[in-house]
């Protein structure tokens, strides 16, 4: 098995996590989809601090990754969101996604929140298999929605009581 190590990504890895960002989306059928910049990763990562990522390396290439956010519950208080988990095909099965999962789950042991939560496609039987058997619940009765910054001004113009 080959050698990998877990660190706290830096923005030197931006251009790296934006790589892999985009093989995620090709994945999962969304290439379209990112249209973030290298520059607005740095941003929101190391100057805003809206996230935090993980990198997983072999020989000090950057071939995984776990990007995190805070969340809040009002029935539990602040908890961690895994946006993605993401190993190179060519490395999967090799216990990185575990130790990505596994960085995450000690960091928010060690920061006291309240639980980890993420998304996993319906189609992605390898992910919800993974996730089934370190033990996670399936949310089957809850449902996303989303309104897209395109639709921001649309909806503003429609519902704004306060204008």
């Amino acid at each position: 098995m080959e050698s990998h190590s877990i660190r706290l990504a830096t923005k030197e890895d931006a251009p790296a996590i934006l790589s892999l960002i985009q093989e995620l989306a090709d994945f999962e059928k969304e290439p379209q989809e990112v249209t973030i910049t290298v520059e607005t990763l740095i941003e929101d990562g190391w100057t805003k601090n809206r996230f935090i990522c993980w990198v997983a390396e072999v020989d000090s290439k950057v071939v995984g990754i776990a990007l995190c956010y805070f969340s809040y519950s009002t029935w539990k208080g602040t908890c961690l969101y895994l946006e993605d988990l993401y190993v190179q095909p060519q490395h999967r099965s090799k216990r990185i996604g575990m130790s990505l999962m596994t960085t995450c789950i000690k960091y928010a042991k060690e920061n006291n929140l309240a639980r980890v939560s993420w998304q996993a496609l319906d189609w992605n039987k390898p992910a919800i298999d993974f996730y089934e058997k370190i033990g996670a619940s399936m949310l089957n009765e809850w449902l996303n929605f989303r309104i897209f910054n395109a639709q921001f001004e649309t909806y503003l113009e429609k519902y704004d009581v306060a204008k």
